[in-house]
């Protein structure tokens, strides 16, 4: 009797010790820095040929920018502050072949990132919104920060905003890992030929300003839209939102700590900013509710 109650005694204490060690592994796997298993969202890319093309502007160009600005506000703050004087001049270069993302990256597709890293969601604290010294109200952030690792409901298509450099960096590195494939930023010319063709056109449709497509402030709704909403606005070679929407990130740095962002957003009208040439840079920790992100594949 003895030697079996020491049996189920020594028993008990195995069992116990195994389903300690199992829930200290489970532990570690949730808190350690490892990729989860989640299923991977297709990334549709377009494949730019390598070749010429033409970048930058010049004086007409900037001025037709300026012109658009002043009809739209009523006012010349642009033309003043030299906004587009900073424009690479208008030349000619070449590009090795290059895929880029025909979509900004999504909420939903960023959502898989942070289910599979644990990596923070995008999220600004209202001391963190103040002191970037922007124009919009902390509450306009509202709509667009996530709650429990889940992106703002309905906005699951929209394109994701609110992320740093490091973020979209970050995003981009993890997809390589997934998919054994290189994804980067893209440069500022990598991107600027994307849009605009090789032809030098103004906007992904021509050098036509037409408020009819893009999402800017020109027509509303003043907000993100659902990627891809605006296909009577694509690029020669199909590439969407190329204009408008959202302001993108490249891996083109600008001074320290600061990188060029392209494309114009939702927030502006005019629109100047949205010319393929048209350039500015924010600081690289910026989470900023008119800036996401596409990638490209070399």
């Amino acid at each position: 009797m003895k030697f079996f109650l020491n049996k189920a005694h020594n028993y008990s204490n195995t069992a116990l010790s195994s389903i300690v060690i199992a829930l200290w592994l489970l532990s570690s796997a949730i808190n350690a820095d490892v990729d989860v298993e989640v299923p991977l969202s297709p990334i549709e890319t377009i494949k730019i040929p390598a070749g010429e093309a033409i970048i930058g502007s010049d004086k007409k160009e900037r001025e037709y920018g300026y012109s658009l600005d002043e009809a739209a506000y009523g006012h010349s703050i642009t033309r003043e502050r030299g906004w587009y004087d900073v424009e690479a001049k208008r030349q000619t270069i070449h590009l090795d072949t290059f895929s880029i993302t025909k979509h900004l990256i999504t909420n939903a597709q960023y959502a898989e990132f942070i289910n599979s890293t644990g990596h923070p969601p995008p999220t600004v604290s209202q001391k963190e919104w103040q002191s970037y010294g922007l124009n919009h109200h902390f509450s306009g952030t509202e709509p667009y920060i996530w709650h429990s690792n889940k992106p703002p409901k309905g906005r699951e298509q929209h394109p994701i905003v609110m992320v740093s450099h490091a973020d979209a960096k970050a995003y981009a590195q993890w997809l390589s890992k997934k998919t054994g494939q290189k994804w980067q930023l893209p440069t500022e010319y990598q991107w600027e030929k994307a849009v605009r063709g090789t032809d030098g056109r103004y906007f992904p449709w021509g050098n036509d300003f037409n408020p009819g497509k893009l999402n800017s402030h020109d027509r509303g709704p003043f907000a993100t839209l659902p990627v891809g909403s605006f296909a009577n606005g694509k690029s020669p070679y199909g590439l969407l939102d190329g204009a408008g929407q959202v302001f993108e990130w490249t891996s083109t740095q600008a001074s320290k700590g600061r990188h060029i962002v392209k494309g114009g957003s939702w927030d502006d009208k005019g629109c100047g900013v949205c010319r393929a040439a048209a350039r500015h840079s924010r600081p690289n920790n910026i989470k900023h509710i008119i800036i996401g992100f596409r990638l490209v594949r070399e």
